[in-house]
């Protein structure tokens, strides 16, 4: 029988481990600029689908978990993204975020739960409670990885130009700005250009030159992309 109940516990050991850990928060994103698509790639475009873009964006630190990791009998991480949230000597610590966030299942008689940690040594994913204790898996190391995500922020700016369909010899092209995650309408615009009149067409500092356009698509190619994008 204790040959029996040391196996157990082995198993259990070798599963998980417990700690003490406290949750730093000394992260800060990345700005980011972007711009696509390249200057002179040639491109399609179905209607309704963005031909160009150009902004800055926060790119965030992420672990993605694939598949659903459990903690012993306490905690369930979900599928989705855990944004980092800061980092010391003992691991990097997360919490559920961005467009796809996962989440955090809690049984009923465990403690609740305030961060996701990703164990330096020995590498692993743990679960850190209220009381700062952390409850770790040391063998689902394959079912998360880590990712840059980004992430739309208050200061955020992007510029775009989208496909709206062809009439005649005419296309029509939608410029919007966005400010974070919210449209800017005072700054929205539709554009009909005439390719019967030439086949290069511009706004706000872009140029394209038209390749091939029907109501169902457009092939283009990029001339140059939005001037410097300042909100």
């Amino acid at each position: 029988m204790k040959r029996i109940l040391g196996l157990v516990m082995a198993l259990f050991f070798v599963a998980a481990v417990t700690g003490c850990a406290k949750p730093k928060y000394n992260y800060t994103a990345l700005e980011t600029s972007s711009s696509q698509p390249p200057i002179g790639s040639a491109n399609t475009s179905y209607v309704g689908d963005v031909m160009l873009s150009q902004g800055k964006y926060k790119e965030h630190d992420s672990i993605y978990v694939t598949k659903k990791i459990d903690v012993i009998w306490a905690y369930s991480l979900m599928p989705g993204y855990y944004l980092k949230q800061g980092e010391d000597d003992v691991g990097e610590y997360y919490y559920p975020g961005g467009d796809e966030p996962g989440h955090v299942d809690k049984a009923m008689l465990a403690d609740p739960w305030k961060s996701v940690m990703a164990r330096k040594d020995p590498p692993s994913i743990c679960v850190i409670t209220m009381f700062n204790i952390a409850t770790c898996n040391l063998e689902h190391q394959n079912y998360f990885e880590k990712r840059k995500r980004p992430l739309a922020s208050n200061d955020s700016f992007q510029q775009t130009l989208i496909y709206s369909g062809k009439v005649g010899d005419k296309i029509n092209i939608g410029y919007r700005e966005f400010s974070g995650n919210l449209a800017r309408p005072a700054f929205n615009n539709n554009v009909e250009y005439d390719l019967s009149d030439s086949m290069l067409i511009a706004y706000k500092g872009a140029r394209i030159e038209v390749l091939e356009a029907n109501n169902q698509f457009i092939k283009y190619r990029v001339i140059e992309n939005f001037n410097k994008a300042i909100p």
